[in-house]
C-alpha cells in the first residue's frame, strides 16, 4: 500500500527538479555571454551557472567555460544560485554566501546591502533583451552608490539601442568637449597677451617661475646628456645638483638605456630606460574578468627580467598560495641576495602608471626605485587598452562600473598579485587623487576590509575623500542638473568622450601635451607653476585614458560625489559632524579660556563618546596606518576637513602615522613639482620603512635614506 505513495513522491520530486531546471535554464540565458541562437557551440559555454560573491554587494558570474562576467543584481545572482541547488536537489543555500557588514550613519543612512527583495512592481523585466531604460535594479546599497545598470546579451533590440545612444553621445559629447576645448582657449588669451608683452621688453616671461634657475639648470644637463648620447656617450641619467639638493638615493648613476632627444611617447618603460631602469609588464585577471596592466620596475644591472610565462594573467581567485610565496623575489639574483619591499603606486583620475614616470630622476616611482625598494604600478580597468576576457568594447557590460567596482576589484586584484610575485605578505602602497579614492571606499567596513590587512602602511597624496571648492564652478553644476537618462544620451553608455583617446593617436605629441595641460588646468584650476615646463608634455601623453560614463557620472551627475560632497558619507551627515567638531572646539575653548586646561570628562562620557565614534566609524580594525599629504592649494578636494575627521576621533581605529600639509601646493604638485622628492618622496619613502614588519625587515635591504 506505501508503494504509490512512494512513487508518487518521487514522481513529484522529479517534477520539481524538471521545473527547476527550466527556470535555471531561463534565468542561465537572461544573465549569459550571448543568446543561444547566436553561439555555435552545443554546450553553451556563455551561459551564466554560478554567482560567486566576492563581498556581499559583489557577485559576479561565472559561465559555462569558466570565464567571469561583471556583477549583477544580489537578488539574480541569489536566484540562480538557488535554482541551481533545487535543480540538483540540494538544499538551499544560505541567503549570502558572504558575510554581510553594514555601516550606520549619524542621519539614519545605512551604508551597504540593505536588503534583497524587491517589490514585483520594481522587477525589472525577465526578458535577457529587455529595453534598457528595464535595466536599472533598484538600489541595495546607499545614496553614494546608486545601483549601476544591468544589461543582458547582445540581441537585436539592444544593439539597435546602444547604436542610439554610440551616435547621441559622439555628437553631443563632442560638443561638450568643443566648448571645454573653446573656454581654455579663451581663458588662455591674457596669458598669451601678458606674455608677448614681456617679449616685447626684452624680458623671459618664465623668470617668475618660483624654480626658474633649477629648470634652466636642469634643461642644460638634459641637452648636453642628449648631445653626449648622439656622439656615442651614454653619459648618466641623474642630474648634477648640488649635494645638498639630491641625496644618496638619486646619486647612484646607472647607466641609461635610452638616450638622445625626447620623441615624447605614451610609453612609461621607455622612460625608465632613460634614467638607467627597466620595466616589464604583467597582465592581471580581476574577479569580474577584466585584464588590467601591472607595471614592474627593476634595475638591469642587479636584477634578471621574469620570464613571460609567469607575467601571464592567472585566475582571477585573489591571495592564494603560489610558488614564489616561499620568501624568494621573482627577480632576485646571485648579485641581490636580499630582498627589495615592495611598494605599490596607484595613478589618480583619468591618469595611469606613466604619471608616477614622467619626471626622469624626479619621479617617485623612479626614486623608490633607486632608494631600494621593489616598485610596482598599477592601472585601472580599461585604460588604453580596454580588455575583458568575453565582453568587448561595444557591450555596454564592458563600462557598467564606477569607482567601487575599481576598488573591490581592481585593487585587491593588483595587490594579490604583486604579494604572489614578491613572496611578502604585505605591501606599501601609495595612491594618488582617484587611487586614494578607490582604497577609502575599499576599505570601509562595508566594503572589502579585508585588504587592509594586506597593506602595512596606506599613503595618501592628494587624498580625494571630501570635495573642495571647485565642485561648486558653474560648468560642474550644470553637470549635476542632467538626470541620469540623460547623462546616457549625452555620454553614452560606453567610454566617457572617446574622442579624446582619437584625438591622442592622430595629433601631434607636443601639441596634444600642450592642448592637454590647458584643458585640464581650465577644468580644474590647477597650475604649472611648479612642474618642469621642459617635461610638462611629458606628462600629458599619459592622459586621458578610457574610463567609463558610468565611473563619470558617479563623480560628476546630481545622484552621488558632487552632490553629497564626500565619498562615504551623504552630505547631510557632513552637517551632522560639522556641527558636533564645531561644537567641540567651542568647549574645549571656553574650558581652556577659564581653567587653563580641557574641562574635565568623566569615564562614563569618555566611554560613552568613543562607543559612539567607532558605532558610526567608517573603518574597522583591519584598517592600515594612514599617511596623508595634503596640497595647501588644492581647489578640487578638501584634505584639510579629512584630517578634521582623524583629528576629531572619528575613525578609533585608523593610526594616522604621518601627516602633512604642503604649503602652494596644488592637486599635482605633490607628484609633478620639481621639488616633490624633498616634500613628498623622502617622508614617503621613511614612512614605509617604518611601518614595514620586522620579518620584512630582516629579509630586505634598507632602502637609502631609512638607516
Amino acid at each position: 500500500m506505501m508503494q504509490p505513495s512512494l512513487s508518487g513522491q518521487t514522481n513529484g520530486d522529479n517534477d520539481q527538479k524538471a521545473q527547476a531546471a527550466l527556470e535555471f535554464a531561463h534565468q542561465a540565458e537572461k544573465l549569459a555571454h550571448e543568446k543561444s541562437d547566436v553561439r555555435n557551440e552545443n554546450a553553451n559555454p556563455s551561459e551564466a551557472v554560478e554567482a560567486k560573491f566576492i563581498t556581499a554587494l559583489d557577485p559576479v558570474l561565472e559561465t559555462a567555460s569558466g570565464e567571469r562576467l561583471p556583477a549583477v543584481p544580489v537578488d539574480e545572482a541569489l536566484k540562480l544560485n538557488a535554482l541551481q541547488d533545487k535543480m540538483k536537489g540540494k538544499e538551499p543555500a544560505q541567503p549570502l554566501p558572504v558575510e554581510a557588514t553594514v555601516r550606520e550613519a549619524k542621519d539614519g543612512t545605512v551604508h551597504g546591502l540593505v536588503s534583497t527583495s524587491r517589490p514585483s512592481s520594481t522587477k525589472p523585466s525577465s526578458k535577457s533583451d529587455a529595453p534598457l531604460p528595464d535595466s536599472i535594479p533598484q538600489s541595495m546599497t546607499n545614496p553614494l552608490f546608486p545601483p549601476l545598470p544591468v544589461y543582458g546579451p547582445p540581441s537585436a533590440l539592444q544593439d539597435l539601442q546602444c547604436y542610439f545612444f554610440r551616435v547621441s553621445a559622439s555628437i553631443l559629447s563632442f560638443m561638450f568637449l568643443l566648448a571645454i576645448i573653446l573656454g581654455s582657449a579663451v581663458t588662455s588669451v591674457p596669458l598669451v597677451i601678458r606674455h608677448i608683452g614681456m617679449r616685447l621688453r626684452l624680458r623671459d616671461p618664465d623668470s617668475r617661475r618660483p624654480f626658474y634657475k633649477e629648470e634652466q639648470k636642469r634643461k642644460k644637463h638634459r641637452r648636453e646628456t642628449e648631445k653626449a648620447w648622439k656622439e656615442g656617450s651614454r653619459g648618466e641619467s641623474t642630474l648634477r645638483l648640488e649635494p645638498n639638493e639630491r641625496d644618496a638615493a638619486a646619486e647612484r648613476c646607472p647607466e641609461p638605456l635610452e638616450g638622445g632627444p625626447d620623441p615624447l611617447v605614451c610609453d612609461a618603460a621607455y622612460y625608465a630606460r632613460r634614467v638607467g631602469l627597466n620595466m616589464e609588464q604583467f597582465d592581471v585577471q580581476t574577479e569580474d574578468g577584466f585584464t588590467i596592466e601591472l607595471l614592474h620596475l627593476y634595475d638591469p644591472h642587479e636584477d634578471t627580467p621574469t620570464p613571460p610565462e609567469m607575467r601571464r594573467q592567472q585566475s582571477p581567485d585573489v591571495f592564494r598560495e603560489s610558488p614564489t610565496m616561499n620568501g624568494e623575489a621573482s627577480n632576485a639574483t646571485a648579485e641581490s641576495p636580499r630582498k627589495k619591499y615592495p611598494v605599490l603606486l596607484i595613478h589618480g583620475l583619468l591618469q595611469s602608471a606613466g604619471a608616477f614616470c614622467c619626471t626622469d630622476d624626479n619621479s617617485l616611482a623612479f626614486f623608490l626605485a633607486k632608494s631600494g625598494y621593489d616598485v610596482w604600478l598599477g592601472n585601472n580597468r580599461c585604460g588604453f587598452t580596454p580588455n575583458h576576457n568575453l565582453l568587448t568594447y561595444k557591450d555596454p557590460r564592458m563600462w557598467s562600473w564606477n569607482i567601487r567596482q575599481m576598488g573591490v576589484m581592481d585593487l585587491p586584484a593588483l595587490i594579490s598579485r604583486v604579494l604572489s610575485q614578491t613572496g611578502f605578505e604585505k605591501l606599501g602602497l601609495i595612491c594618488h587623487s582617484q587611487g586614494t579614492t578607490q582604497t577609502f571606499v575599499a576599505l570601509a567596513k562595508e566594503q572589502r576590509p579585508d585588504i587592509g590587512e594586506k597593506i602595512s602602511v596606506f599613503c595618501a597624496l592628494a587624498p580625494a575623500v571630501y570635495a573642495g571648492p571647485l565642485i561648486s564652478r558653474t560648468y560642474l553644476k550644470v553637470m549635476r542638473l542632467i538626470t541620469p537618462n540623460m547623462f546616457r544620451v549625452v555620454f553614452g553608455l560606453h567610454a566617457f568622450i572617446p574622442f579624446m583617446m582619437h584625438m591622442h593617436s592622430v595629433l601631434p605629441a607636443r601639441f596634444y601635451g600642450a592642448m592637454g595641460y590647458r584643458v585640464f588646468s581650465f577644468l580644474f584650476g590647477w597650475t604649472d607653476d611648479r612642474w618642469e615646463l621642459d617635461l610638462r608634455n611629458r606628462a600629458f601623453q599619459f592622459a586621458p585614458t578610457y574610463v567609463s560614463s558610468e565611473s563619470m557620472r558617479w563623480w560628476l551627475g546630481r545622484e552621488c560625489f558632487a552632490k553629497q560632497k564626500c565619498i562615504l558619507a551623504t552630505k547631510t551627515e557632513g552637517k551632522i559632524e560639522d556641527e558636533e567638531d564645531s561644537e567641540e572646539e567651542q568647549q574645549t575653548d571656553n574650558s581652556a579660556i577659564a581653567n587653563g586646561s580641557p574641562e574635565h570628562v568623566s569615564c562614563e562620557q569618555s566611554r560613552h563618546f568613543h562607543e559612539d565614534r567607532a558605532r558610526f566609524a567608517w573603518y574597522d580594525s583591519r584598517a592600515p596606518p594612514f599617511a596623508l599629504w595634503i596640497c595647501e592649494n588644492d581647489d578640487l578636494v578638501d584634505g584639510k576637513r579629512l584630517l578634521r575627521r582623524f583629528d576629531h576621533g572619528r575613525e578609533p581605529f585608523v593610526n594616522v602615522v604621518h601627516r602633512k600639509i604642503i604649503p602652494e601646493y596644488e592637486h599635482l604638485d605633490c607628484i609633478w613639482a620639481m621639488d616633490s622628492i624633498e616634500q613628498v618622496g623622502k617622508e614617503v619613502r621613511e614612512v614605509i620603512w617604518k611601518t614595514a614588519s620586522e620579518s620584512a625587515k630582516d629579509v630586505c635591504r634598507v632602502p637609502v635614506g631609512c638607516d
